[in-house]
């Protein structure tokens, strides 16, 4: 700048206030003079060209020491929004249940008010308002509306349970519920981004600083997954992560407020006028797309690697930890690379090609070399190792491809602000621009969760879900590059189609030892036990909320869910699966109305068939996939239960179906799956046994079925105490293996009176009652006598086992924490001992002409299969 052009500069400063912020302006660009004093002679505006490339005008929010407040309150925002996520799912799940369905209408009216908060505070909000005073309302609304869903949900409960009904009208009712108690706190959580934003400016440093913000939330959100998952609510309950995610918003809250007052509002940049605002619809098609993607994978890569790493709740915190840090950490490089691009809408198009190519990374890694690890984590005693285990494989499997999803945000942000003539206009409301690019992104997370979870991999699998992604990234790459010049529009878009065409013909499909093995897959891989007939798969598919396998070896079938063996035909498993449905049936002198929780092979519900009393047979499953196939392939042994027309399958969790169903039991018989299974803890919980207690008939029978294997000491003991809870008569019965406990069967009864073992054993002789006979031969239980044998105890006699545990609680789901951490125990002998050390003959309990006869076969040597 020469002396005659600082002299008139440093004039024109004195009478004329610059429209928008020098710093922000580009060499030779143009700006507008305006009046500062009405003295002045000359009231119209003066189009003045000055080249101010070296002149250095830092504004208070463009210091470093002004965006480090933010980014640490943001982080804490972030922190807090995990932990809400996680105790709102578990509350609400337990009011609309977790079908499928019902998690699709939690997730997008979580989702739906990230989005609708983001578009409409800008356009509600005026840019007058102190962004952190606003800020700070946002944070003290959602601690508000946190505790509210806290002491709420319950209230709301009543009036669902009073409304329920099936069909369109259930869904309808769902999705009410759901945006009832989600919508008005993610409103707010939604809003939060838009409303930090105007204390920056649409500058480069400002659109990269924007990307700074998010980077921070997410950092933030990662460490709000990790605490909630590993110490709050696994150390107490969700009362308590409750009120430290508020607290968190308050402290935050009181912070932003102290920095506003302590910043004049005129401190920020307030935009003097909206001018007109360049709008490239491109961009938000292309971050939407990209946002589809990233739900969209995430429900494909989290199903898959549940089933490689184990389904604990700890696999779910850690994948979803991960995916976060991705997130974070490639925010932060493309904040960093946003102000520094020369044409931010190449590298927002780059990146999504360069995430085709993640996805395909991940799609390899799932298919081709994990399952292959030569590393058998059953053999792990130690769960820390086994989670340092799962942290490597997802690090190895998705970070990638979360990097490329993070970085693409601050590009979207940085791209839809371009202008070839001007590159950015400083007097932009930042918070409508970044209110605006993350709704279309989070409008894309919802489509991509939902459609690939309820659909997509129901239809095509998730090896074609993956593809279809990698599609979907090209095309968010090929839109993202329009209106780029001819000279690289053209060989860019061949480019994109080549690369999508390549990284997609790459996908492999999940080897069925994986979805059948699950996190025994390696050792299966490498050949297995020798000594043994390999197995060979009958029946594979993926449904919308489990992955089923049924194999054949030899004469006998096995059936997995999710990656774990659940039934087969196998001696062991006839047992129990039989003793779950004879043992609920002969204590009820007459069932006619029979409820079975979980389908499986079918063999626990085909056990009613033969009873003449029998009327109706209600049988709830999560997943639609499986009966079908069990009635297919283990027809024989479940009598195929399902063409019998006194069955009625109902497709839903069962814990919703008993909350709303007016009907009530002689039998309920649950069968779920392993206790250490994310989510399956609430069919282990006091209040649901509660549920079940009071949907009995008069004399009615619950059983519920329990392992020993894969648990430890303090597991079982919680189980045992939370059923004693609500039947403090309850009895254990036995299924063993080699004279060891392999799983039990708990028994609670409404009637109190003693079993007539003469009673039963007329019964099984009467005509009628041949096919029960054989029914329970086939399995080792030629007479009512055998049967009984199986008394391993009761609650009275094991109270002194149980001092001082705690039970699993709605509140706490406790259970599924301490399972998850005695995933590999090997104590089941030893808890199975301990058992028996307190087994009494029960006097009054047991009565009959035959008492001696059953004294005698108490100390007979346990049979072998």
């Amino acid at each position: 700048m020469s002396r005659a052009e600082c002299s008139y500069a440093r004039s024109a400063e004195r009478f004329w206030q610059p429209r928008g912020h020098l710093a922000a302006l580009e060499p030779s660009a143009i700006f507008v003079l305006v009046p500062k004093r009405r003295s002045i002679a000359r009231p119209e505006p003066v189009r003045v060209t000055a080249t101010v490339a070296h002149v250095e005008s830092p504004e208070p929010s463009s210091r470093p020491a002004a965006i480090v407040p933010l980014l640490l309150l943001f982080a804490a925002s972030g922190c807090a929004a995990l932990i809400y996520e996680i105790v709102w799912f578990q509350l609400l799940q337990r009011v609309i249940g977790s079908s499928a369905v019902s998690l699709g209408f939690l997730l997008a009216a979580y989702m739906g008010g990230l989005c609708l908060g983001s578009a409409m505070l800008p356009r509600i909000v005026s840019v007058h308002h102190h962004p952190l005073r606003v800020y700070g309302f946002l944070e003290v609304g959602i601690a508000a509306f946190g505790l509210i869903a806290l002491f709420g949900v319950p209230l709301v409960a009543r009036i669902y349970v009073a409304g329920a009904t099936t069909g369109l009208l259930g869904w309808v009712l769902r999705g009410a519920v759901a945006a009832a108690c989600l919508l008005p706190p993610t409103l707010l959580m939604g809003a939060s981004l838009p409303a930090i934003a105007r204390w920056v400016e649409t500058t480069p440093r400002g659109i990269s600083r924007l990307g700074f913000l998010y980077s921070a939330n997410i950092a933030g959100a990662v460490i709000g997954c990790l605490a909630a998952g590993f110490y709050l609510l696994r150390v107490y309950d969700i009362a308590v992560a409750t009120y430290v995610a508020a607290a968190m918003n308050l402290a935050v809250a009181l912070v932003a407020f102290r920095l506003a007052k302590a910043r004049a509002a005129g401190d920020h940049p307030v935009p003097i006028s909206h001018g007109p605002a360049i709008r490239r619809p491109t961009v938000y098609a292309a971050i939407a797309l990209s946002g589809l993607t990233a739900l969209g994978a995430e429900a494909v890569w989290t199903r898959l690697l549940s089933l490689i790493l184990g389904a604990t709740v700890y696999t779910f915190s850690i994948i979803l930890a991960v995916f976060l840090m991705g997130l974070w950490a490639g925010s932060g490089a493309g904040s960093f690379l946003a102000r520094r691009m020369k044409d931010p809408r190449l590298a927002f198009a780059a990146c999504q090609v360069l995430l085709a190519a993640g996805i395909a990374w991940t799609a390899f890694m799932i298919g081709r070399v994990l399952p292959y690890w030569p590393v058998d984590p059953g053999l792990a005693l130690n769960p820390w190792f086994l989670f340092d285990l799962d942290v490597t494989s997802c690090l190895h499997a998705i970070l990638p491809a979360t990097l490329l999803w993070g970085a693409s945000f601050p590009l979207a942000l940085a791209a839809a602000r371009f202008s070839e003539n001007s590159s950015i206009s400083p007097d932009e409301d930042a918070g409508r621009l970044a209110g605006e690019v993350y709704a279309a992104n989070t409008l894309g997370s919802i489509i991509g969760a939902l459609a690939f979870s309820l659909v997509l991999i129901p239809a095509i699998g998730t090896s074609g879900s993956e593809r279809w992604l990698i599609g979907i990234a090209a095309l968010s790459a090929a839109i993202a590059l329009m209106g780029a010049a001819r000279r690289i529009l053209l060989p860019g878009l061949a480019v994109i189609a080549v690369a999508g065409w390549a990284f997609s013909a790459t996908v492999p499909e999940v080897p069925w030892q994986a979805i059948a093995y699950g996190r025994r897959v390696a050792p299966k891989l490498r050949g297995g036990d020798a000594n043994l007939q390999p197995e060979e798969p009958v029946f594979v598919g993926e449904g919308i909320s489990s992955s089923v396998a049924i194999t054949q070896r030899g004469e006998q079938r096995f059936f997995f869910v999710a990656g774990k063996s659940e039934a087969s035909s196998a001696p062991i498993d006839m047992r129990l699966q039989r003793m779950m449905g004879h043992i609920p049936a002969l204590f009820n002198s007459s069932p006619r109305s029979v409820l079975v929780v979980g389908f499986g092979a079918g063999v626990t519900a085909g056990s009613f068939v033969p009873y003449p009393e029998v009327q109706r047979i209600t049988i709830c499953e999560l997943e639609p996939l499986i009966p079908p196939a069990s009635d297919e392939f283990f027809g024989k042994e479940n009598y195929h239960v399902l063409q019998n027309p006194r069955t009625t399958v109902v497709n839903d969790d069962a814990r919703h179906y008993i909350f709303t169903t007016p009907q009530k039991f002689d039998v309920i018989t649950t069968d779920p799956i392993h206790p250490w299974v994310k989510g399956t803890s609430t069919l282990y919980s006091k209040q649901y046994y509660e549920l079940v207690k009071s949907h009995l008939n008069p004399h009615g029978v619950a059983a519920q079925w329990l392992p020993l294997y894969e648990s430890d000491e303090e597991t079982v003991k919680t189980e045992f105490a939370t059923f004693f809870s609500v039947f403090p008569r309850a009895t254990v019965w036995s299924n063993f293996l080699n004279g060891d406990g392999y799983d039990l069967v708990l028994i609670g009864r409404l009637d109190d009176s003693p079993i007539d073992a003469d009673e039963v054993q007329r019964r099984l002789n009467r005509p009628d009652y041949s096919k029960v006979v054989e029914s329970l031969s086939e399995t080792g239980f030629p007479t009512a006598m055998d049967l009984l044998a199986t008394y391993a105890g009761r609650a009275p006699d094991l109270q002194p086992m149980l001092e001082g545990v705690r039970i699993n609680e709605d509140r706490n789901l406790r259970l599924q924490y301490l399972a998850g951490l005695g995933l590999n125990s090997v104590e089941a002998p030893a808890i199975y001992r301990e058992i028996l050390g307190y087994r009494k003959f029960p006097e009054d309990l047991l009565r009959g002409e035959k008492m001696d006869a059953l004294r005698s076969l108490f100390g007979r040597p346990q049979r072998s299969f």
